[in-house]
């Protein structure tokens, strides 16, 4: 593994880590892992091949043949599947809830640490997902676990459906929200938990621009 600096953002959905990891990335001009987008990908790519997702095996090799293309734009990252424009697509609520049961196998989450890893070049890389500094970077100079109350993250997510005009309840967000944490949590393999050395972060009551800039001085402290 190259020794380019990698810093890691680890937390469940809604805590602001994808936001927070973007910013650092051009901040600082590093590369950014969006480790989920991966997840994403494979549970979006076995539903379109049709594939069970109680096959572990069959899931597996969809991970590990994954044709997929991420495309640096003005306007942010195009995300590309098998040649079409998935952006969207793969942040619906389905799409996340299948990938949270891909991400459960052990073979799925072997087959995708290889390419995870592949992305820490220089100048550096800044690496957002649940098991970034507990498995795939475990010595990352510099590892955040961000965390938020599950309504505050129910909140979040249910704005940001609305404000894309997607209908959503928001008691329903909340539900899907909990049931992901305690299958995200309580999962053998990899489970989301904050690394030994992580630093931690509550956002619950702060803004995007708050988590920044304290994430900015610690880089500057521990990492530059």
């Amino acid at each position: 593994m190259t020794k380019a600096p990698v810093v890691t953002l680890d937390g469940p959905g809604g805590v602001g880590k994808g936001t927070v990891s973007a910013l650092l990335a051009k901040h600082f001009g590093w590369h950014y892992l969006d480790s989920g987008a991966l997840y994403r990908l494979a549970a979006l790519a076995a539903k379109n091949h049709g594939v069970d997702f109680t096959n572990e095996e069959a899931l597996a090799v969809i991970a590990e043949h994954l044709d997929i293309r991420f495309d640096q734009q003005d306007s942010g990252v195009k995300i590309l599947l098998e040649g079409d424009d998935v952006t969207s697509q793969i942040r619906s609520e389905e799409v996340g809830a299948n990938a949270s049961r891909v991400a459960a196998y052990s073979r799925v989450r072997d087959a995708l640490l290889k390419r995870q890893r592949a992305f820490r070049t220089e100048p550096g890389l800044v690496a957002d997902g649940r098991d970034m500094g507990t498995v795939v970077f475990t010595d990352a100079p510099l590892k955040l676990f961000l965390t938020a109350s599950s309504e505050e993250r129910a909140r979040r997510r249910w704005q940001q459906l609305k404000d894309g005009n997607i209908a959503a309840d928001f008691e329903q967000v909340l539900v899907d929200i909990q049931e992901r944490d305690e299958r995200d949590s309580s999962r053998a393999v990899a489970p989301l938990k904050p690394a030994e050395d992580a630093v931690i972060i509550d956002t619950t009551e702060l803004s995007i621009d708050d988590v920044f800039n304290q994430a900015v001085a610690l880089i500057k402290d521990r990492v530059e």
